[in-house]
């Protein structure tokens, strides 16, 4: 059983949204890389974690694909928040731009994902990568699918 099926696929997207940041329910991947979900609003969705070394790619520094994967969990979730019951996501497209390298100094650093717009079957979205100080670390765009939720 899907993580989303056992939330409840009865529920919007928002709701299971909400019920995943209130009780602290990530995903696999979510859990091994501890990034977390602190916020979830209609067209908003926020996920933070503290990176460290165990992140690092060869130059000292936090790989690119972490960064991408804080980036895909803001810009997919937040497209979540806007599908009714019985609906899911899928990204289908991402780029992402970095802007200022992380390490374990950057401290806390938070993924802000939002909507740029929503239609029945394609959602866009941007998402922003920030430490403590709002300074910008990355950026990026998203095209997500609405996909219905089927059961085999």
């Amino acid at each position: 059983m899907s993580q989303m099926a056992a939330i409840g696929t009865h529920l919007t997207g928002l709701e299971q949204l909400k019920t995943m940041a209130e009780r602290d329910i990530r995903c696999g991947f979510a859990d091994t890389l501890d990034i977390r979900m602190t916020e979830a609003h209609d067209g908003r969705v926020v996920f933070e974690c503290v990176p460290d070394v165990h992140l690092y790619n060869p130059n000292s520094v936090v790989h690119g694909g972490f960064i991408a994967t804080m980036m895909d969990f803001a810009c997919g979730y937040v497209a979540l928040s806007k599908v009714g019951p019985g609906f899911t996501i899928a990204t289908v497209e991402i780029k992402i731009s970095y802007h200022k390298a992380v390490t374990k100094d950057t401290g806390a650093i938070q993924a802000i994902g939002s909507i740029v717009s929503a239609g029945r079957r394609m959602i866009f979205t941007e998402a922003k990568l920030v430490d403590s100080d709002n300074r910008l670390l990355a950026s990026a765009t998203s095209s997500v699918m609405v996909l219905p939720i089927t059961t085999t």
